[in-house]
């Protein structure tokens, strides 16, 4: 599957296993799949949920800054990647 970078992560919150995404390019939509990927960090996920200043959204777009779940540590500067069919 092809992959096309969205973003970057800019914080982990490790208490409540949420990364904060900062769109750069594109768009991410619930239910989406991303891959993270960094010098220790290689994990693939589906968006179940985004949070945009504490509120639910359904599509975030370049600029946006994001909450998503994650089911693994993740870290500052890792690249987000939309995959793609």
């Amino acid at each position: 599957m092809a992959e096309r970078e969205i973003g970057t992560v800019t914080h982990y919150f490790g208490h409540i296993g949420v990364a904060a995404v900062k769109i750069t390019d594109g768009n991410l939509v619930v239910g989406d799949t991303i891959h993270i990927k960094g010098h220790t960090s290689d994990i693939t996920t589906t968006i179940a949920s985004m949070q945009l200043n504490h509120a639910d959204v359904k599509e975030a777009r370049k600029g946006d800054d994001v909450g998503v779940n994650v089911p693994d540590h993740v870290r500052e500067h890792d690249k987000v990647f939309k995959v793609v069919a």
